[in-house]
């Protein structure tokens, strides 16, 4: 057996069942879950149409570039997006079964553990980054983003040696957990890093379409790049219709960027068997070049937060985020753990603690510290009636302390 599978943790979730297992959940009330940041808006009609039009693709093994059509509506959607220029389909684009399994499988393309066996992340992060590193033989050395720091990496602070040592950076903006999105300045500390160590940058988007303000979308990382003047050497960004366009049990999306990178990234999934099959390839191609449905999409989760952030704001201490549709809540008492419990079994609301989604790091004082512990992470996910009824329970709990 791979002896590096014994270093894998479990996964958030399943941290998150053994806590509870045994536990009786308020028969008092409905279960309203939060925890589990699954899209549940319907997948758009167009998507649907576009699956049922043409099932023959089934009969065919897809190649694992993609075919044009799908490419081409890839690289169109990055040009309307971020305003890129220049992008060619046959060489800047690659088809993915989503970011996670991207992901995942491009720390295996990328990362040299005999000579930068280092695979650096952000704390908290999305435990994907982790186990991906482990499986490729990697070292995780996680960048801590602590409360008091706003919850952004302090790429100053991060030791030389590590980034020498560094084959990989991943990176995520719109953040999970917090909804933080990297800014310019942020972007240029990173390339110069990355120019400076010879590091490539993941760049984790999957959380883009989901913002609040139509006229300020989230900066992307390739978009980053041609502001700055600079090509994609070394930057690889990963997208995902999951959250943009409601299809996460389509498993689609793409990565873009250095073409010589997704060159090795193609010749790694040739052999790793992760084509899209071509009936979601067509559905994809109806996704990538609708925006309508989207601009829905984000209309229906800035209608939860505008309900639900004057109920949550004064009990967890909590702002919007920049994007993403998640809550980011500190927890009055800093018992993160305590609150999730009581809150299944006094109000049957699941959240998740946010220690689940960080490790314990040293902060600048030397003390060893969980930066996710004391917050609670709330996904509004649900119809907008249940997100209410939940933050009103977590709010009722809260303030009546039982």
């Amino acid at each position: 057996m791979n002896p590096f599978l014994d270093h894998l943790q479990p996964y958030p979730f399943e941290r998150l069942r053994a806590l509870t297992q045994g536990l009786v959940p308020s028969a008092s009330h409905r279960p309203v879950n939060l925890s589990i940041g699954e899209p549940k808006h319907p997948t758009p009609a167009l998507v649907q149409q576009a699956w049922r039009a043409d099932l023959s693709g089934l009969s065919a093994y897809p190649a694992t570039a993609g075919s044009e059509a799908l490419k081409k509506a890839m690289v169109q959607w990055l040009e309307r997006r971020y305003s890129l220029k220049g992008l060619d389909p046959q060489r800047h684009v690659l088809p993915v079964n989503g970011s996670r399994e991207a992901l995942f499988a491009f720390a295996q393309t990328v990362v040299d553990p005999l000579h930068r066996p280092i695979v650096a992340a952000p704390n908290p992060f999305y435990q994907i980054y982790e186990g991906a590193a482990i499986l490729a033989g990697g070292k995780v050395q996680l960048l801590p983003q602590f409360p008091e720091q706003q919850f952004r990496c302090q790429w100053d602070q991060v030791p030389a040696q590590v980034w020498d040592q560094c084959s990989l950076l991943f990176v995520c903006s719109p953040g999970n957990p917090t909804g933080a999105v990297m800014d310019l300045d942020e972007w240029r500390q990173v390339f110069e890093l990355s120019d400076r160590h010879g590091f490539v940058i993941a760049s984790d988007e999957c959380y883009s379409e989901i913002y609040f303000d139509e006229s300020r979308p989230p900066l992307g990382g390739l978009q980053a790049a041609q502001l700055l003047g600079r090509d994609f050497t070394r930057l690889v960004s990963f997208t995902s219709l999951s959250k943009r366009s409601n299809c996460p049990g389509m498993r689609s999306g793409f990565v873009a960027g250095d073409p010589e990178i997704l060159k090795k990234f193609l010749l790694y999934r040739t052999y790793h068997g992760s084509a899209m099959n071509l009936v979601v390839q067509q559905a994809s191609i109806a996704a990538w070049s609708d925006e309508a449905h989207v601009v829905e999409n984000r209309r229906a989760y800035k209608a939860k937060f505008d309900a639900v952030m004057p109920i949550l704001s004064p009990v967890l201490e909590t702002g919007w985020p920049d994007a993403s549709f998640y809550v980011w809540g500190r927890v009055p008492d800093g018992d993160d753990v305590r609150l999730t419990l009581d809150l299944l079994t006094r109000r049957n609301v699941q959240v998740l603690p946010g220690s689940f989604l960080a490790r314990d790091q040293a902060d600048a004082q030397g003390r060893l510290r969980n930066p996710g512990q004391g917050f609670i992470r709330i996904a509004l996910v649900e119809p907008l009636e249940a997100c209410v009824e939940g933050a009103s329970r977590i709010a009722d709990l809260i303030r009546k302390g039982a």
